[in-house]
């Protein structure tokens, strides 16, 4: 409506400015709302601008560009004149104060360090700044001074600096300021003045690197600052060039916009409405006569008419009006039924916003919906939802109907009657909570609940206070809700429940009569089998026994005898008793005759010592005992056999207290980890014995440097027969045995020993035993039986990274 006033209203205008072309070939879309004069004048001027526009630019950027290259060639000029001035004036200056320097007439000493001290004096303040270099040379030319010093390196002279050929050289201060190339090839603005009375000569050079540094700075500052102006001027031309881009591409999608909008109102059977409350006039869209079968036309429609198609028990527009105006009201939101062109009523709904002109008019603008479908859709779903519930509610079940957010749809009487539901809470859109929280809960049996696998159907049982038992079955709707309908199975239960009792009756008679026959038969054949097996190992265990007992017997006698006379002959002729061998190699042999039986003796004694212990027939004669006393006795006896080896053998003893224990035990259980700590040690190594009492417990260690056991074999090296098998242990035989028994006897005090060691570094075995051992033997003495020492001897030891706190360094060496 207002685009049709504004089009009537500027008809003149237009014609005037433009003549009778079309308006909308030249301004479309939102431009066309915007029509002013300055606007025009801009819009004829714009292809003017955009010609124009970079030609100027490039214009002012080829001026600024060839000023820019005049001023810094000009810079460049003023630079270097500046530097001959200054080279001039320094080498000026020096020349008249050096010429009558008082120290250059009668220099003692060193020469050099006169001229070095006479320019120090005369230099000027700033002589060196900005990369200028003085040199001052004696009259052969030599360079004997430098400012700054250092600056030249060497003993040459002025001429091989500047070169043999240079003018200034020769002439002096009339050659003036010269370009020179340096003898490193650095190009320098140079001079050179010869001092009065032979004194020398002054040389004052700069290179051009250094006279252009501050022309090179304000060459780089004045090239950033183009560019920069260069692309801001033309980032300026490029948005010019966007914007106008963007302004043709806004009237093109406005129209087409356009287009598409009111295509969708007329699918989608919607109209726009502007009413000019003020004045009574109506602007319809065109998609709104599609609508009440009426032909489009851009006339507006009036109060009056507009009323008389509205039916007149719905809306009385002009109480509309009157209530908006009065009550200010900023929305209407309603719906009637107008007569459409074929006569029948059409049902819209309007949503409508109260808008005010820029003089103040209101107008009331918003959009009607086609909802004749949706209420004839209503009215049917209406009658078809009384049909229902009137169906529902005949049936014997009772029956519920949940939606997806788990609010009431339905439930019929015997539902409610079931769970006594107020008429308050029994609505369509009660919260699933809110009913369940008002409603009497039945209770629920767990053993009946059953679940399908399709479709999300579930079925119980439940059992109400009255006893009687329903069958819910639920189901998921489509639309994600679901329906429940609960049946009376209460006879149905009662039956099932009088058979199953019967049935576990029977079931219960017949296992126990199968359990009791079955249990009969097992213990009637596995009374057989132990008796079978028990006198085929008891004959087992008496054979093995009295082999056992013949073979050690056996042994004690048949090879002790021979060993006793063959120790004791070969030690006779060791000695040379009845007389000379007559060589040294009889008595070598003799001698390792005597080591070797004296070694299988040992080994025999070793196995018939383990023998005992496993059989359970060794006693300990308990006594009071200092470990101390032992463990020096047994120190005493290994010093030789150390001493031999050139092994350091060492004490710390603290353990005073005495203690109840078996002599000869705690005695053969320091030996045997005294000969096996000196049999791995090698030569010039340090085997410790250190004795501690902590708490109720006496403990004493032995320790080596030897070369310690592997890791992996920690967990068998205290079992019988069990060796460590490297180079160095086949080189020193043994039975293995000597740690099996050391830990057995420590198990029949009731103590423990444990092993910790690390290979190539040493080993360190410590015992703990109680001070006084706790008897087991009817005697009353301690003793353990064959099972128990087979398990002490198989025992694994804990594997100990650091030694045990108890134990610090020793304190006595013996050797």
């Amino acid at each position: 409506m207002a685009g049709n006033d504004l089009g009537r209203g500027s008809g003149t205008w237009r014609t005037r400015f433009f003549g009778d072309a079309d308006t909308e070939s030249i301004l479309k879309g939102h431009a066309g709302l915007l029509v002013r004069p300055s606007y025009l004048r801009l819009l004829q001027a714009e292809p003017l601008f955009r010609r124009s526009i970079p030609v100027l630019i490039s214009a002012f950027l080829l001026v600024g560009g060839i000023f820019h290259v005049s001023s810094l060639l000009e810079q460049r000029t003023d630079a270097y004149r500046s530097a001959s001035d200054m080279v001039a004036l320094l080498a000026e200056a020096l020349d008249a104060d050096l010429s009558s320097h008082p120290s250059l007439d009668k220099a003692e000493g060193s020469y050099s360090g006169v001229m070095r001290a006479a320019l120090r004096d005369s230099l000027p303040p700033s002589a060196t700044s900005d990369g200028r270099v003085i040199l001052f040379a004696d009259a052969s030319g030599t360079i004997r001074a430098t400012a700054p010093e250092g600056a030249f390196v060497g003993s040459g002279t002025v001429a091989d600096l500047f070169g043999s050929d240079q003018p200034m050289l020769v002439f002096g201060k009339r050659a003036g300021v010269l370009d020179v190339t340096l003898s490193d090839s650095t190009e320098a603005l140079a001079t050179v003045r010869n001092l009065a009375g032979d004194r020398g000569t002054i040389a004052v050079y700069q290179p051009l690197a250094q006279v252009y540094v501050g022309w090179r700075h304000d060459v780089t500052m004045t090239a950033v600052l183009f560019v920069g102006t260069s692309l801001i001027l033309i980032a300026v031309v490029y948005a010019f060039f966007a914007q106008m881009s963007r302004a043709r591409e806004a009237d093109r999608i406005y129209n087409a916009t356009q287009a598409r909008v009111d295509t969708a109102l007329r699918r989608g059977r919607c109209g726009l409405w502007d009413w000019d409350l003020a004045r009574g006039r109506l602007f319809w869209s065109p998609s709104m006569y599609v609508i009440l079968g009426m032909e489009p036309n851009s006339d507006l429609m009036g109060f009056n008419d507009l009323q008389g198609m509205i039916h007149p028990d719905d809306v009385d527009l002009y109480e509309l009006a009157k209530e908006v105006l009065e009550t200010g009201q900023p929305s209407v939101d309603l719906e009637f039924r107008i007569r459409h062109a074929g006569g029948e009523w059409v049902w819209l709904r309007m949503r409508a916003e109260v808008v005010r002109d820029r003089d103040g008019s209101p107008h009331l603008i918003g959009i009607t919906v086609d909802v004749t479908e949706q209420k004839t859709l209503a009215e049917e779903n209406a009658t078809a939802a009384i049909r229902l519930r009137d169906g529902i509610d005949t049936i014997s079940e009772a029956f519920v109907i949940w939606d997806s957010e788990n609010r009431l749809v339905m439930c019929n009487s015997k539902y409610q009657t079931l769970h006594q539901l107020p008429d308050s809470v029994a609505r369509p859109g009660t919260p699933y909570a809110e009913v369940m929280s008002a409603a009497r809960q039945p209770k629920v049996s767990s053993e009946g609940l059953r679940y399908s696998m399709s479709g999300g159907e579930r079925s119980y049982e439940a059992r109400l206070d009255d006893g009687r038992w329903l069958q819910i079955n639920e189901r998921r709707t489509k639309d994600g809700g679901f329906v429940s309908v609960g049946t009376d199975i209460t006879q149905l239960k009662r039956h099932e429940e009088n058979l199953l009792e019967s049935e576990r009756q029977l079931m219960a008679t017949v296992a126990d009569l199968r359990q009791h026959r079955h249990k009969m038969q097992l213990q009637t054949t596995q009374l057989v089998e132990l008796a079978e097996k028990y006198a085929e190992e008891k004959a087992r265990a008496e054979a093995a026994n009295r082999a056992k007992s013949e073979f050690l017997a056996s042994m004690s006698h048949e090879l002790r005898t021979p060993l006793n006379a063959i120790i004791g002959f070969s030690d006779i002729m060791m000695s040379g008793m009845f007389g000379d061998l007559g060589s040294d190699k009889y008595t070598g042999y003799c001698r390792d005759i005597h080591d070797s039986g004296i070694y299988l003796l040992n080994v025999i004694s070793d196995i018939l010592d383990m023998s005992k212990i496993e059989a359970g027939r060794v006693n300990l004669a308990l006594e009071s005992v200092v470990v101390d006393d032992v463990l020096g006795e047994c120190v005493r006896i290994m010093s030789s056999q150390a001493e031999v080896r050139q092994i350091i053998l060492a004490t710390d003893f603290e353990a005073g207290e005495p203690m109840v224990a078996d002599r000869r035990a705690v005695k053969q259980v320091a030996l045997n980890l005294l000969s096996n700590a000196l049999k791995f040690t090698p030569a010039a190594g340090t085997v410790t014995v250190r004795t501690r009492q902590v708490g109720d417990n006496v403990l004493f260690s032995v320790s080596d440097t030897g070369i310690g056991i592997p890791a992996a074999s920690l967990d068998q090296i205290a079992k019988p027969f069990v060796q460590v098998e490297n180079q160095l242990t086949r080189k020193h035989p043994g039975s293995g045995l000597g740690l099996a028994i050391a830990q057995s006897l420590v198990a029949l005090h009731g103590g423990r020993m444990t092993i910790e060691s690390v290979e190539g570094s040493g080993t360190t075995v410590t015992i703990s035993m109680p001070r006084i051992a706790a008897p087991t033997a009817s005697d009353g003495t301690a003793a353990v039986a064959t099972s128990q020492a087979g398990s002490a001897a198989a025992t694994t030891y804990p594997r100990v990274v650091a030694g045990p706190d108890a134990f610090t360094e020793p304190r006595r060496t013996v050797h």
